[in-house]
């Protein structure tokens, strides 16, 4: 029956955990006797269990030699690379100077190109292309811009609108308050006439009570 892959993560259980730490311990330490004799390799290695249990492993000679040419190989490596980090750095900063230089002439080349200030054949191909790309970025550059702005302007205009409708309502609470509808007297307002032709037969009855005939 084949294994399970086992998951990489800690183990809850304080007793299994301790069973794998003892049986892969083991294991690393063979590991590392066995490439030491078939590759003729130094090797140095140090566990600490989870209690604090020191384990140790020195193929060559002791742990101490070992650790002083570590030391040692460290502070040679730590001398040079500041000088190879220098360096690759000066390269690094050539490489892009020469890059936009000729970038930076290959594009003022077409622009005398385009102006019709250049010989129909005076850029390759590979030019062409530079200059194709770039001009493509600066019209979304320029396109981006311009929308933008447009988006901005939007804005502004809603803003005006929104302003302007709350001034309306403002305006026309006032009007509303100050020349709204006048209610009439009751008596004119229930008051009906009757359906007839003859409208000079009824009295006209104004606010005043006062009846006239017509």
């Amino acid at each position: 029956m084949a294994r399970g892959k086992t998951q990489m993560k800690r183990i809850e259980n304080p007793v299994h955990r301790q069973v794998t730490f003892c049986k892969r311990r083991a294991g690393l330490l063979k590991k590392a006797r066995e490439l030491s004799v078939l590759c003729d390799a130094e090797i140095g290695l140090f566990v600490f269990s989870a209690h604090g249990k020191l384990y140790e492993l020195a193929t060559k000679g002791n742990m101490k030699s070992l650790m002083d040419k570590y030391t040692k190989y460290s502070k040679e490596i730590s001398a040079e690379e500041p000088k190879e980090k220098q360096a690759k750095e000066y390269m690094e900063l050539k490489e892009e100077i020469n890059m936009l230089k000729n970038e930076i002439e290959i594009l003022q080349k077409g622009i005398r190109y385009i102006s019709g200030g250049g010989a129909p054949g005076a850029m390759t191909s590979n030019e062409l292309n530079v200059l194709e790309k770039h001009l493509e970025m600066w019209i979304y550059q320029v396109r981006s811009a311009k929308m933008d702005i447009m988006a901005q302007e939007i804005q502004l205009l809603k803003n005006k609108e929104g302003i302007l409708q709350a001034a309306n309502k403002h305006l026309q609470a006032k009007i509303d308050e100050q020349y709204g509808m006048i209610e009439l007297p009751p008596m004119l307002t229930n008051f009906q006439y009757p359906l007839t032709t003859n409208i000079n037969q009824y009295p006209l009855i104004i606010p005043n009570q006062e009846i006239y005939q017509f």
